[in-house]
């Protein structure tokens, strides 16, 4: 054999592996699974073992990644996926702050992005960076108009807001006070606090001299209880209300005795059990949690990694129309998954029925919010 023959023979060689590394589907995932925020990452990285590993005949590979609650690293995380990793897409992050900070690198790189965080500024208002992004919570818009609706209900005249001092808190405080200007329900007191702080006792007087009837907390994960506990030791008596970054059973862990009787705009995720069967959303919840309690125990569901499910089902019903169009490793086939993504028609998943569009990259309606009540350290849906 010539040396010429053997080098033409090596190089097909060596290209049919390069395609056959190309064919398998790589989804990057940086999740917060340490940091304030960590009780919400842990049952998002906690769900990628879960998730679907065959997709239309091709593998999937998901790396998985900490961004440890901080925006660099998850800026860092999002460059390594696409430089290193040359995945075709990304789950995550976990907060908003993070997935705001990561949208110029994922943008640039041309791979669409599924965030794991709640504020409607990730996808809103459109635009060609944007266009990359899209999420399965729910939004602070929705959330927000959950809580003026209920409070209205119940007789509530004035509000109070405390909330974290950062992209979240800042997001959520301008939904509620839209919200609340909409229903004529006058904000009176507002403060803010950082998520690592220890003591919120200053925010706390002030709010408890202006005697709202009730409190929105704007804030996620176990941090969020720390005004709550502040307020019942000060003697506050009116209504409590926590956006969907508190749903799960750390929260109420921390939280005890002081978030008893507390309301939540949350996943239906977390009441899976008292939803009719009707709900577009109670199959696939009540599928997620029987896989989830089978790999970590019973009682272990949160709703945060239900977020993360929901993001692999919409992956796995757009990667086979993607690969009509190219393969797995190249920017056509991430731009077909973006398209892909971006046309997804009535797909139940595990928090509703999701219909997107070029201007809605969530795809979720008012069927995806519940309220619940905390009650004996349990969700409790509101009827």
């Amino acid at each position: 054999m010539s040396n010429a023959v053997l080098g033409a023979l090596l190089t097909a060689l060596a290209l049919g592996f390069a395609a056959s590394a190309q064919a398998q589907v790589r989804i990057g995932v940086t999740v917060s699974a340490t940091g304030p925020a960590a009780s919400l990452g842990i049952p998002e990285k906690n769900t990628i073992p879960l998730c679907p590993k065959t997709v239309a005949g091709k593998s999937v590979e998901y790396i998985l990644l900490d961004d440890a609650t901080d925006t660099t690293t998850a800026v860092q995380n999002t460059k390594k996926l696409i430089g290193e990793n040359k995945v075709d897409a990304i789950i995550g992050s976990t907060t908003t702050p993070n997935s705001l900070a990561m949208i110029d690198v994922f943008a640039d790189g041309e791979t669409p992005v599924i965030s794991l965080a709640s504020s409607i500024r990730i996808i809103e208002p459109m635009d060609a960076k944007k266009a990359w992004s899209f999420k399965t919570p729910q939004t602070d818009v929705m959330m927000a108009g959950a809580i003026l609706e209920h409070a209205a209900a119940t007789g509530v005249k004035t509000l109070g807001y405390i909330g974290f001092n950062d992209a979240l808190g800042e997001a959520f405080f301008a939904e509620i006070d839209k919200a609340a200007q909409a229903r004529k329900i006058p904000l009176i007191a507002t403060e803010r606090y950082a998520p690592k702080d220890t003591s919120v006792t200053g925010q706390v007087l002030k709010l408890v001299a202006a005697k709202p009837d009730a409190i929105v907390i704007g804030a996620s994960g176990t941090p969020a209880a720390l005004p709550a506990s502040a307020l019942v030791e000060r003697g506050y008596k009116g209504k409590l209300y926590f956006n969907h970054g508190v749903a799960n059973n750390d929260f109420l862990r921390v939280g005890g005795k002081d978030v008893e009787g507390a309301f939540v705009p949350a996943s239906p995720v977390i009441v899976a059990a008292q939803l009719p069967d009707t709900h577009p959303a109670k199959k696939r919840a009540e599928e997620y949690i029987k896989l989830y309690e089978a790999a970590y125990g019973a009682g272990s569901v949160a709703a945060f990694g239900s977020y993360t499910w929901d993001a692999c089902l919409e992956l796995a019903s757009a990667i086979p129309v993607a690969l009509k169009s190219a393969q797995p490793g190249s920017v056509e086939f991430r731009r077909a998954l973006r398209d892909a993504l971006e046309n997804t028609k009535n797909l139940e998943v595990s928090n509703g029925a999701v219909n997107m569009s070029k201007t809605d990259h969530l795809g979720l309606d008012s069927r995806a919010r519940v309220m619940v009540q905390i009650q004996n350290g349990k969700w409790v849906l509101q009827r």
